[in-house]
């Protein structure tokens, strides 16, 4: 095909409105961004980049990695959001970024539903509730016990006032009518000195974090956070088998910015779906206690909208508000 005939080819999809199937099978033609609104070395980080290399071998061309951090988040999901809707710019969110953030803040800086286009759920992880060694509770049963028998007694620590550690403890007193008092630090690993100081009695985190610690036996797990037991504490019960239905997921996933065409939507759920099923793929995630997911479009947007509603009944029930 000569390239006057090919761009007359162009010219006659794009007048037909062939413009978006076109670009779908021709995608990518250049290196693609993908913002992570975090500084590197992050598990959100670690994340974009082992899919990033994959992904890079199955298209032939460069995944840049941008980390854009600041805001909490906001900051690199502004730039992903008024970037170009033609698949070049993407964003890795999480539960944080593309769902408790717009029920925390009095004035969001953007909109996860409004302002992005969901393309793929790539992983979920679940939460680890571990307590000091001293605290004589060795289930949640016999925590729920000790709370209300001593209300306000026990404290619980978190990696800062509105983080996902935060609103994850915040779900767990809602459900089994408990009051722990919340104490802020500046980051899980300045929480988790205390915790296994005795400073704090117990701390609900994110599986990463906690695994190496419950390993060490400087920590006890009592449960996770899933419907099913996680499979590198597959010991510990999760928190369902006490409180029916209770669930908390970690998550992170891929938008676009609104308005990025269907049929290239569709191409990018196809390609990230690809990447999950590469050889290794599976254990680079496993490491670092996550699962992969895939789930698409649809399916990712109904569970921003859902995680959306969730924390905004949790933000309001505890009264936190961040300006």
């Amino acid at each position: 095909m000569t390239s006057l005939f090919r761009s007359c080819v162009l010219i006659v999809a794009f007048s037909l409105g062939g413009a978006a199937p076109l670009l779908a099978q021709t995608f990518p033609v250049k290196p693609v961004r993908l913002i992570v609104p975090f500084p590197p070395g992050g598990g959100n980080d670690i994340l974009a980049r082992a899919v990033g290399q994959r992904l890079s071998e199955i298209v032939n061309q460069q995944i840049i990695v941008d980390n854009r951090g600041g805001a909490g988040g906001a900051l690199g999901a502004q730039i992903a959001a008024s970037a170009a809707p033609d698949g070049y710019t993407l964003f890795l969110g999480s539960v944080g970024n593309l769902a408790q953030n717009f029920v925390l803040y009095d004035k969001p800086l953007y909109d996860p539903q409004r302002d992005f286009t969901p393309v793929t759920l790539l992983a979920t992880s679940v939460f680890a509730l571990v307590v000091n060694n001293a605290v004589p509770a060795k289930s949640v049963p016999e925590l729920v016990a000790l709370a209300k028998a001593k209300p306000g007694a026990l404290n619980y620590a978190s990696g800062g006032s509105g983080s996902s550690l935060h609103l994850a403890a915040e779900i767990f007193k809602h459900a089994t009518a408990t009051n722990f008092v919340h104490v802020p630090y500046k980051g899980a690993n300045a929480a988790f000195v205390d915790l296994i100081a005795g400073q704090v009695q117990m701390m609900i985190t994110t599986m990463p974090a906690a695994i190496a610690h419950i390993r060490a036996g400087k920590v006890r797990a009592l449960a996770t956070s899933g419907r099913k037991r996680a499979a590198v504490l597959a010991d510990v019960p999760v928190i369902a088998e006490t409180v029916p239905g209770f669930e908390v997921l970690n998550w992170q996933g891929v938008t676009a910015p609104a308005k990025t065409p269907a049929a290239l939507v569709q191409t990018l759920h196809g390609l990230f779906t690809t990447t999950l099923k590469r050889p290794g793929m599976n254990e680079a995630l496993a490491h670092q206690g996550l699962d992969a997911a895939g789930a698409g479009p649809e399916e990712f947007g109904a569970l921003i909208k859902s995680e959306i509603a969730k924390y905004g009944k949790v933000v309001k029930a505890a009264g936190i508000r961040i300006e």
